[in-house]
């Protein structure tokens, strides 16, 4: 075949087949001091590896911990990257994907080590690459999670043109000790919601669907929002860690649990840290949830339950405190700026409450629902 395109005089290049190295090589250039300002973030020293093959870390720390876990975590933005891409915006996603893989990483009780991130594109547009890849920089560094190493690759003709994908991983780590979840968590304990910022990540499937079904624009301005319909949705995922990892260091032994509310709802994801026996009615007269939900849910006819089996209902993340440390759990949070509000107590449950969830990720334990009526 080499023989044959050589006679024709083709003079077939790697250019010509749609992938542009030299393109690539500009984007680094564009991303490097974003990502460089990543690394002075976080417990573990970056070591210098610009233009090595790997990320690296100095994890001599780890030696002071009496018996350290390493704790892992991988996502992607899902298909809210098609409003990003019919917006034509694109700094915002990158915070999106540090958002909902630090975050699943505190759930637990780590401090993020560092994050990787791979980016795969139709073509490399070096400008658009930076503004992507400089969202995951911005991410990481309100996560205090260095960006160590990273992936673009360039794929054409199985994305459409424009077209582009993100995912990424972390590493956290914390004692053994320290590990938050269901072994932790006891009747008293109170749960503290904490806002969510918009939709997050999840749920946009049904909302693109929505805005199929209606015939919105992206562009249109919705007077409930205060501005376009793709604004709303491409408000960036709330990143909780660092607020949380203040939590663990000042309070250590208040938060016996931390939910991190994405795909599933909210009551699936809180019966993922109810042990047997326990139960979390949530209250829906504490909050009311954002017009996203409501616009969104009345637009496309989607019923209470879809809605809270779908969306966050406005509430990110749910930190289950010990009853006595309540007030000072709080004081953390809103000082670092997030809205906070107790919306439950943990109970005793020899059975599953009627209509409540468990069982949630194949895992058997506790149960959680939701009770009562949002106010007005």
């Amino acid at each position: 075949m080499t023989a044959a395109a050589d006679a024709a005089g083709l003079g077939l290049t790697y250019a010509a087949a749609g992938v542009d190295t030299a393109a690539g090589d500009r984007a680094v250039e564009l991303l490097a001091e974003r990502v460089r300002r990543t690394h002075r973030s976080g417990p573990a020293p970056v070591l210098d590896g610009a233009g090595g093959f790997a990320g690296m870390v100095d994890v001599s720390f780890l030696t002071r911990l009496r018996r350290p876990v390493l704790a892992t975590s991988t996502d992607g933005v899902g298909t809210k990257l098609a409003i990003a891409q019919a917006m034509d915006v694109h700094d915002t996603v990158g915070i999106d994907l540090v958002a909902m893989v630090v975050d699943d990483l505190v759930a637990c009780g780590a401090q993020p080590l560092f994050l990787t991130d791979y980016l795969v594109v139709d073509r490399v547009r070096p400008e658009r690459v930076a503004e992507i890849v400089g969202g995951v920089a911005r991410g990481c560094e309100a996560a205090r999670c260095p960006l160590i190493a990273g992936e673009t690759a360039e794929h054409p003709g199985l994305l459409g043109p424009g077209g582009y994908d993100l995912a990424g991983a972390a590493t956290g780590v914390l004692d053994a000790d320290d590990v938050l979840g269901p072994g932790r968590v006891e009747v008293g304990d109170v749960a503290l919601a904490i806002a969510a910022s918009g939709l997050h990540s999840n749920g946009f499937s049904l909302a693109r669907a929505i805005v199929a079904v209606t015939g919105w624009q992206w562009a249109s301005p919705v007077a409930e929002f205060g501005r376009s319909l793709g604004e709303e949705l491409l408000a960036p995922t709330a990143i909780y860690t660092a607020a949380m990892l203040d939590v663990l260091a000042r309070l250590p032994g208040a938060v016996h649990a931390l939910v991190h509310v994405t795909g599933g709802g909210i009551a699936a994801n809180v019966a993922r840290v109810m042990p047997v026996g326990l139960h979390l009615d949530v209250d829906r007269a504490t909050w009311v949830p954002g017009p996203v939900y409501t616009v969104l849910g009345e637009a496309g006819g989607v019923s209470p339950g879809e809605r809270e089996r779908t969306w966050n209902q406005g509430i990110g993340m749910i930190a289950l405190v010990d009853a006595g440390s309540v007030a000072a759990v709080r004081d953390v949070v809103v000082g670092s700026g997030f809205t906070t509000w107790p919306c439950g107590q943990v109970a005793a449950a020899e059975e599953v409450p009627a209509g409540a969830t468990s069982g949630t990720k194949g895992v058997r334990g506790g149960s959680a629902r939701l009770v009562g009526a949002h106010p007005g």
